[in-house]
């Protein structure tokens, strides 16, 4: 049984399109879990692990942005972020054939005109192409900011959803980020009064 939806904070993240964002919980619980993109644990704690632990991460996004979420997975934090925001360009970046699969299913069955679909790696991306690059549990941040730093146009940023520990992460990735050209990191929560659990994100720019 899955978690029921959790009005009013649903409401307040999702607005108009809290139906949308219900039918993709229902896809994420019943396909996406059947397929192995979700833990059989995660599907009663899908509304506040996953889908509004990464829509509010749309309180760091600037209107009328393209933005990509690489190693987009089952879609998290893109198609929520996408849900509640569809004033953003929201590019899922997902390398297994799989996954880019019920990703483009997924966006199609929803409806969400400001989504595409890439099937590939980050690395294998042409360069400068976004003004954010987000992404949710994909790798150490030294790693990350090089995957995400290059698609990312000067004067963008990565925004990255980590945990606790992601200032430990910044002081002994320094060196990669700054190869990278990643500027000053500044780190943040975002949910708050809505979440139980605020999320983390970090925000690093790309240098010109």
């Amino acid at each position: 049984m899955s978690q029921p939806n959790p009005d009013p904070t649903a409401q307040a993240v999702f607005g108009d399109r809290l139906p949308i964002a219900k039918a993709y919980h229902e896809s994420l619980a019943t396909v996406a879990a059947a397929r192995g993109f979700i833990g059989p644990k995660e599907v009663d704690r899908l509304w506040s692990r996953h889908l509004l632990n990464c829509a509010v991460i749309s309180e760091a996004f600037d209107e009328g942005l393209d933005v990509a979420d690489i190693g987009s997975g089952a879609g998290l934090p893109g198609i929520p972020l996408a849900i509640a925001r569809p004033d953003l360009s929201v590019t899922l970046i997902e390398p297994l054939l799989k996954r880019s699969t019920y990703l483009t299913e997924v966006v199609d069955e929803l409806g969400l005109s400001n989504v595409t679909v890439v099937r590939g790696r980050a690395e294998e991306q042409s360069s400068s192409l976004f003004d954010v690059v987000t992404s949710r549990a994909v790798a150490p941040l030294g790693k990350l900011a090089g995957w995400s730093l290059p698609l990312v146009k000067p004067g963008g940023a990565m925004i990255a959803m980590k945990g606790e520990s992601v200032a430990e992460e910044l002081e002994r990735d320094a060196e990669e980020i700054r190869r990278a050209k990643g500027g000053k990191a500044e780190i943040f929560t975002v949910g708050d009064g809505l979440l139980e659990q605020t999320t983390t994100l970090i925000r690093i720019p790309r240098t010109r």
